[in-house]
């Protein structure tokens, strides 16, 4: 898939995300969620789901980046923002190809 494209699609989940999200914490903060949801099984299984999903990504982000800063600070990110600073993340790193570089070049780590 070209890069245009890719920027594109990460684009709109981006902004997906965001809306749905602001829309939501508009209606009910997070923190108020009430406490029959949270300690529903369906939302635990689902959480725990969605963070184990969050550091499985991160490993990548880990293995992508150099510094031991970058890592941890994405890391407080993915967990703190999730699929927004994954998102974002992908997006930075599309920006950052070069004209003409492969999938390869997007996923591998920088020389």
């Amino acid at each position: 898939m070209p890069k245009a494209r890719l920027i594109a699609v990460f684009l709109v989940i981006l902004t997906i995300i965001i809306a749905v999200t602001s829309w939501a914490t508009s209606h009910m903060p997070f923190w108020k969620t009430p406490e029959s949801v949270v300690l529903h099984p369906w939302f635990i299984a689902t959480l725990t789901d969605t963070y184990l999903a969050f550091f499985t990504f991160w490993l990548w982000v880990a293995y992508k980046e150099n510094s031991v800063l970058a890592r941890v600070a994405w890391l407080v990110l993915i967990f703190a923002l999730g699929n927004m600073a994954m998102a974002a993340y992908v997006l930075i790193q599309l920006v950052r190809l070069p004209r003409g570089a492969t999938i390869e070049t997007l996923l591998l780590r920088r020389q």
